[in-house]
């Protein structure tokens, strides 16, 4: 389980493709890296994968085809720069909301709109999924955990004060980019028996 609380921005050092497979290595913080085993999950842009190997600052983990085609961490090259999160332990802090690590969907920024004190970022939204989308919903934006603030027909927007932008890597991320989705599961959850519920009367 994640909380969304990204820990840093850790950039790709290497990356070893292969046929529907691939092997990356990021370099983390020595903050980050204290105490990290082999099988650990750590979330990268929202999606859990496992660590593979360990040495030093630099961790590895192997991507599968089908990691590759639903997320976009198949987009990445070597320079990029992921957010990450190492799995909540029992008695932590949850300063998010509760997270699998698990990507529902993929979506593109729609537009972005700045000001001194704000940032407010539109990302469009498919119909098979916007009925899990509201005002004061929960959303994972590439491993963030961020409250929606407005929505729209085909889009929906949330607000990052300057201390989620210093953190993460929206900072830098423009129109257009592919970002990686988790719908929140409790949300999930009770759209969908709502929907059942209702359908069975």
């Amino acid at each position: 389980m994640f909380t969304g609380i990204v820990h840093e921005t850790a950039r790709v050092v290497s990356i070893d493709a292969k046929q529907e497979f691939q092997t990356h290595v990021i370099e983390v913080s020595d903050g980050f890296a204290k105490g990290i085993e082999l099988g650990a999950s750590v979330a990268h842009n929202g999606c859990c994968l496992t660590v593979t190997k360990a040495q030093a600052n630099q961790l590895s983990f192997d991507l599968m085809a089908q990691t590759l085609r639903l997320t976009n961490l198949g987009e990445l090259r070597v320079g990029d720069k992921v957010n990450v999160e190492r799995a909540a332990r029992f008695g932590d802090e949850i300063g998010g909301h509760s997270m699998s690590g698990h990507i529902y969907t993929t979506t593109k920024i729609h537009s972005i709109e700045k000001s001194d004190n704000n940032c407010r970022v539109w990302f469009d939204v498919a119909p098979d999924w916007r009925r899990y989308v509201f005002n004061k919903g929960y959303i994972g934006i590439d491993g963030i955990s961020l409250t929606i603030a407005e929505v729209e027909n085909t889009r929906f927007a949330v607000n990052l004060i300057p201390e989620t932008l210093a953190r993460t890597n929206l900072n830098w991320r423009q129109v257009g980019e592919r970002i990686n989705i988790e719908i929140d599961p409790q949300t999930q959850a009770i759209v969908e028996t709502v929907e059942r519920v209702l359908a069975e009367r």
